[in-house]
């Protein structure tokens, strides 16, 4: 939200810097994210002074220029060439010195130098309008009639002036603060002065009309009040240059003088206006009410959009819609350069109902962004005074009717009991009852004095306005008084304490995951953080979807409709996304939740980790040609995976999974922690990804639960280790898993590892058959082993392989 400096000063003056109203308002929780230093004109004409013509004489060698002396203040004349035709000794010029730059109206800003001119020095340049950015015309200097002394500066004369403009990071729950009038309310309790609201003492409504609108709200939850004014003998053109420069100044672009009226109260009190014109309303009369269902409307943005049943529309007296209520204009209902009756809305819209409407048709205004938030409904009468009086000044308007303002129920201010005791308990620290009362009255806050049936004179019962939407509590209102207090003059106490103790999980799973995630980030993988909803239509099958499925009530989007039962389809939206820019080769990881829900209808959330890979292993080097991921590449990352949490020696089966086409799971005590394979062909072609994927899904909460982080250190053996190949022979269906659990439960002392470094299957061995030739890692770690020792482990492996495994030793 942007406030300009200029601008706020009209609603309570002030001569403290920017700087420190900008220090102000981020100590109060309106922070200031840039300030920024907006000129009249580019350049603010620094360097630029009056001056006065003291000689002019004809230049010797050019017969169109000048050769002039002028006084500009300083006691030293300047000698200035100058080819304007209507330069003559007396007048008074502005002149640009030495080191001035100038921002011409047209072409770039150039600096004034001393210079020579056929030979004579020319020491500044006196301008056009043109030359300086204040005009169009080049026929001459510019002659001025004035009083005021030489060397004066010439943005003094023209009245131009800076400003600074205040970006604020406004935060959901500051509604009361998203306009100027807002912020100055803000200042007024900071500053300890009082501000106000502009003058509209001045407007005057007849007290009866031949004809008006008729208005009829028939959602009165929906629009609790809604208030509008007639408004006739309307000349839409070009709004004045004084309100185009406000607009300009917080970054909207003029239109016309109707329409800027608006946003220029729009954003002085926070409430929103619509200017219909009264001529396009049907039957003389607005109803404010539900839409059809599928009923088509045209906004003002040209877009024909298909209405739904809760959709909160300003209709005519047919029923056809001319505005989204709170959102968006119709098309043909707007104002145009041939209106010339204006019917002005405006009116207080609940915000449910605009939020609900602006995120069904994507449409986000500076209207709906103050509706959704909730405007103050007692500003109603006040912005359309406002804009009414701004209307007969810059558009020629007369007010034609009475105001129409429907307001059957009125919005009722919050009632919330204040404790002081219970101030110095949250805030930490003492506050004088007389400092809290001056706090609260700034922010319009009314106070009784103490609960007359109890007695109790610390306790007070507070009116909150209703444009203080987010005060409801007693903890809101220290909040209030916590902020203009200031958070920077609460004491720090020597010995900090707590009244409570959190019980701090061990081991704690952030810091597991940020362990996890650096191993995997070192090994090359990249982080991706992917959105929770997806599409139903990725889990269709034979024209049916899952049933366990967690499904949207009020999706935005048909392509985030449902809760994702699974990382996968997110993650391969990722990797189409960088196929098709080019980017092939890929490692990712992400730690998410997926949802689903049981037969019982109960909801379940459980916390995964994915890994995927595709493309080429690493890139292609004049040593190295580039290699293609492959399945041991993946099983290889959820190795370390799971050896960083200390599960090592993980068995394997067969995985089982919907969307992989073969791969492994890998079990803890015949737990299931991991499945991991290739991405099925028919899942890559719905997601349109053209190249294979490698895909591992990790449970995180069983390893999270699982994992105890403790270290168990042992002096490095002092004695060798000795390796021993074997060649197996084996039926095609053995696996080297099934060979490596063999060996590991025949010899548990010596046995610290097994690797099968070829697999051959061909011709040799006859049909139905391959062979693995596989190494053995054997230690002591107290002696070093001897030949016979070796070779007593080494046979009593090999009639294991025999017996389980039906294998068959090459010699």
């Amino acid at each position: 939200m942007r406030i300009s400096l200029d601008w706020l000063k009209t609603l309570i003056p002030t001569d403290k810097p920017a700087a420190e109203i900008g220090a102000l308002l981020t100590g109060s929780g309106l922070e200031v994210e840039s300030m920024e230093e907006l000129e009249s004109i580019p350049g603010g004409l620094r360097g630029v002074v009056l001056g006065k013509v003291l000689t002019c004489e004809r230049h010797p060698d050019a017969d169109k220029l000048s050769l002039t002396t002028v006084d500009v203040g300083d006691g030293t004349p300047r000698q200035i060439v100058c080819g304007a035709p209507n330069v003559a000794a007396g007048q008074r010029v502005v002149v640009a010195l030495e080191g001035a730059e100038l921002h011409p109206a047209s072409g770039e800003p150039f600096k004034i130098k001393k210079s020579k001119i056929r030979g004579a020095a020319s020491e500044g340049m006196i301008c056009a309008e043109d030359e300086i950015g204040l005009g169009a015309s080049h026929a001459g200097i510019m002659v001025l009639d004035t009083d005021l002394p030489n060397g004066t500066p010439a943005a003094d004369y023209f009245g131009l002036g800076s400003d600074t403009v205040y970006e604020i990071g406004l935060t959901p729950n500051r509604a009361d603060a998203a306009s100027h009038y807002g912020v100055a309310r803000e200042l007024r309790a900071l500053l300890r002065q009082p501000c106000h609201l502009p003058d509209v003492s001045g407007f005057a409504a007849p007290e009866s009309a031949a004809s008006n609108i008729k208005v009829t709200i028939e959602d009165v939850e929906a629009s609790p009040r809604y208030a509008g004014l007639l408004l006739t003998t309307v000349q839409v053109g070009p709004s004045p240059e004084w309100l185009q420069r406000r607009l300009r100044s917080i970054g909207l672009s003029p239109i016309n003088n109707v329409v800027d009226v608006t946003n220029f109260v729009l954003h002085e009190l926070g409430q929103p206006l619509h200017a219909f014109d009264a001529d396009q309303i049907t039957g003389g009369q607005i109803r404010v009410k539900r839409a059809e269902a599928g009923e088509k409307f045209v906004t003002l943005d040209g877009v024909e959009r298909s209405l739904k049943a809760e959709d909160l529309v300003i209709a005519d007296a047919n029923g056809a819609p001319m505005a989204l209520a709170g959102v968006f204009g119709g098309k043909t209902s707007g104002v145009s350069e041939g209106t010339s009756r204006v019917f002005l809305e405006s009116a207080y819209f609940g915000p449910a109902a605009v939020r609900r409407t602006s995120q069904t048709h994507q449409l986000k205004t500076d209207a709906s962004f103050r509706f959704e938030r909730g405007t103050d409904p007692n500003m109603v009468p006040v912005a359309l005074q406002r804009a009414a009086l701004l209307l007969q000044e810059v558009a020629g308007a007369t007010v034609a009717a009475p105001v129409v303002d429907e307001y059957p129920t009125p919005v009722p201010p919050a009632t919330v009991r204040l404790r002081l005791p219970r101030v110095e308990r949250l805030v930490g620290q003492y506050i004088a009852p007389e400092r809290i009362r001056q706090i609260l009255t700034d922010l319009d806050i009314e106070i009784s004095e103490a609960n007359p049936d109890a007695g109790d004179q610390d306790t007070w019962t507070l009116t909150v306005p209703p444009h203080k939407v987010d005060v409801t509590r007693e903890a809101d209102v220290i909040e209030e008084i916590l902020r203009i207090y200031g958070y920077n003059n609460v004491a720090l106490r020597p010995n900090n304490s707590a009244s409570f103790l959190a019980k701090f999980p061990n081991p704690d799973p952030e810091v597991t995951r940020v362990k996890i995630a650096s191993l995997l980030s070192g090994q090359g993988f990249s982080e991706i953080l992917t959105n929770s909803l997806t599409n139903s239509l990725y889990f269709e099958k034979d024209g049916e979807t899952d049933a366990s499925l967690v499904r949207i009530l009020n999706y935005n989007s048909i392509d985030l409709n449902v809760m994702r039962p699974t990382l996968l389809h997110s993650g391969l939206e990722v990797i189409r996304h960088n196929l098709n820019r080019r980017q092939r080769d890929l490692k990712l990881y992400e730690f998410g939740k997926v949802y689903s829900q049981n037969e019982n209808g109960k909801y379940q959330e459980k916390n995964k980790l994915v890994l995927y890979l595709t493309g080429n292993a690493s890139g292609e080097t004049w040593q190295h040609k580039s290699e293609k991921v492959a399945f041991h590449d993946l099983a290889g990352a959820v190795q370390h995976v799971l050896a960083a949490l200390g599960f090592g020696g993980a068995a394997s089966q067969p995985v089982q999974h919907a969307y992989l086409a073969g791969g492994l799971t890998l079990l803890v005590h015949n737990q299931p922690l991991a499945q991991l394979g290739a991405v099925a062909a028919s899942v890559l072609k719905k997601m349109d990804v053209t190249q294979p994927v490698w895909y591992a899904e990790l449970d995180w909460d069983a390893l999270s639960k699982k994992y105890k982080p403790t270290l168990t250190a042992r002096e490095l053996p002092k004695f060798p280790e000795v390796r021993r190949d074997l060649s197996i022979v084996v039926d095609a269906a053995v696996t080297f898993d099934q060979l490596q659990q063999i060996a590991r439960k025949t010899e548990k002392k010596l046995l610290q590892s097994s690797n099968v470094f070829d697999v051959y299957a061909g011709e040799n061995l006859g049909a139905g058959k391959k062979s693995y030739s596989v190494s053995f890692t054997l230690q002591d770690f107290t002696q070093t082993l001897s030949e016979q020792v070796i070779d007593q482990v080494m046979q009593k492996l090999i009639q294991q392989f025999e017996k389980q495994a039906g294998a068959l030793i090459r010699k």
